[in-house]
Parts: structure tokens; C-alpha cells; sequence
């Protein structure tokens, strides 16, 4: 079946249930295959668009690791900015929180949390809903932490030891993120000797998506899509590096020798 057949009858399964009332928002839910939409009434006209981006999403991480999420899941569309920090304070047990503004989306094994992208011209910075293509590979970046989540033996990623830059490498790496104009920052940091020298320190910093995506990229083409799916339970970076049978300094020489043949 063709992709818009499929989105079609998708959407017109879709069952809405009644809604509820939290955090002085009234909520609605709509039932889709695999999960739920949860959405305030200012969202109600953007909803169609919005669930194609998630089912576009789905099949892109779906296509990537050959393999289906494990359980069905919630994505949340959040009206503004406090509503989404609320969550996260709860979520993180950190009352004080409050996100930077380029934080518009967070993904664990039970839910998708977003600002809606309606909003992200006000409520946001570095994200232009406008750019279909962007904003695709945005929500699907956080898919692939939920599909992930879903594997990890810790689902919402808080009892994880020094492996930063694996989770979100490979969400960025997955989501198609890691492109061209990315990859050419890599390749000059590491030319210009200007890379960390040990992966806990590759998920900091303004080059910390193209340093962190570009290792699982490597991981992927060295041991293939098999031995990287393999890494997706553990919680540890030792665990990672002795599955991959390599030391950290090896793994990072063979990294670098990689992108500068890239």
C-alpha cells in the first residue's frame, strides 16, 4: 500500500475520546494505531497536520531499525512554553526548571512531549515550523528516543552513566538530522584539532549533535545496522565499547579517520 493510502486510512481510524481538564488546560485525546494525540482545542485545526508528521515519523524509524515500537505511546502537544515546562519539572523533579528556547520536544519510552509547532515562532528559537523538512526530522529525532526508550534498560534515560552522546547521536543520526552542511562542521573540528578527547564530553557544546551523530553514523557503516541495534539496551558507555570490542581512544582514532575520508 502507497505511504498516502496508508496515511488516509490512518487518519480516518483515528477515534477521538473525550477529553479532561489539567494544569488549567482542557485536553482532548484521539486514538491513533500505536498512539495517542493529546491536544488543548487551539491545536484542533493543526491536528491533521500534525499526525501525519508523527505517522511520517513512525514509518522513518520503523524503515531505519527494521523493527516496530514495542508499546503504544502518547505524543502530548502543548499550547506554550509553560505548559511544557510544568511537565518537565514534574517529570524531572526539578521545580525550579525552566527550558532554554531552542528545547521545543522531548522523547522517552512512554510519551512524546512538544510544543506545538504552531507556536514555535513566539515560543521558540533555531525552529521555523515553515521548514517542513526540519521540522519532519525534528519530530522524528525524538521518535527514535521513544522507540529506543522502549529497548533501554532505563525507559526515560535518567539511570544512564556517560551515555549522552549515544542516545542523542543516535537520534540525530536516525532522523536524517546528520547532513551535509553537519557533517563538513565535523570534518573542520577534527581537521582543526578542535574535537574532545573522550565521548563524555561530545554531547556539549554548539557542535555537540554533529559530533555525537557522526560517531553512531561511524558506528553504523563499521559494525553495521545489526551490531548498533544491539547497543540500544545498555545504560553504560563501558558497555557500549565492550560490545563494540574497542577501547574508547580506538574507537574515537578509527572516528576520526573515518570522517576525514567522508
Amino acid at each position: 500500500m502507497k505511504q498516502g493510502i496508508y496515511l488516509a486510512v490512518f487518519l480516518a481510524g483515528a477515534l477521538a475520546l473525550p477529553g479532561f481538564k489539567k494544569g488549567g488546560h482542557y485536553w482532548i485525546t484521539e486514538k491513533h494505531d500505536g498512539y495517542t494525540l493529546i491536544f488543548t482545542p487551539a491545536d484542533s485545526n493543526n491536528r491533521y497536520e500534525y499526525n501525519l508528521l508523527i505517522e511520517k515519523g513512525i514509518l522513518s524509524v520503523k524503515k531505519f531499525f527494521s523493527d516496530s515500537f514495542k508499546k503504544e505511546f502518547n505524543v502530548v502537544i502543548h499550547p506554550d512554553r509553560h505548559s511544557i515546562d510544568s511537565t518537565w519539572q514534574r517529570d524531572w523533579n526539578m521545580p525550579g526548571f525552566h527550558s532554554e528556547c531552542w528545547m521545543v520536544a522531548s522523547g522517552i519510552a512512554s510519551k512524546l512531549d512538544m510544543i506545538s509547532p504552531r507556536m514555535w515562532s513566539t515560543e521558540s528559537c533555531e525552529h521555523n515550523a515553515s521548514d517542513t523538512l526540519q521540522t519532519q526530522r525534528l519530530i522524528t529525532h525524538e521518535l527514535v528516543h521513544v522507540f529506543h526508550g522502549q529497548i533501554n534498560a532505563s525507559p526515560d534515560f535518567s539511570n544512564t552513566e556517560n551515555i549522552d552522546w549515544f542516545v542523542e547521536g543516535l537520534a540525530a543520526y536516525a532522523s536524517g538530522q546528520m547532513d551535509a552542511a553537519r557533517l563538513t562542521e565535523v570534518k573542520k573540528a577534527i581537521a582543526d584539532n578542535n574535537v574532545p578527547a573522550t565521548l563524555d564530553d561530545f554531547w556539549k557544546g554548539k557542535l555537540k549533535y554533529g559530533l555525537s551523530g557522526s560517531v553512531v553514523l561511524f558506528i553504523d557503516k563499521k559494525y553495521g545496522r545489526q551490531k548498533l541495534q544491539q547497543l540500544l539496551p545498555f545504560t553504560k558507555k563501558n558497555e557500549i565499547l565492550s560490545a563494540l570490542r574497542v577501547s574508547e581512544t580506538g574507537l574515537l582514532n578509527e572516528w576520526k579517520e573515518y570522517m576525514q575520508r567522508w
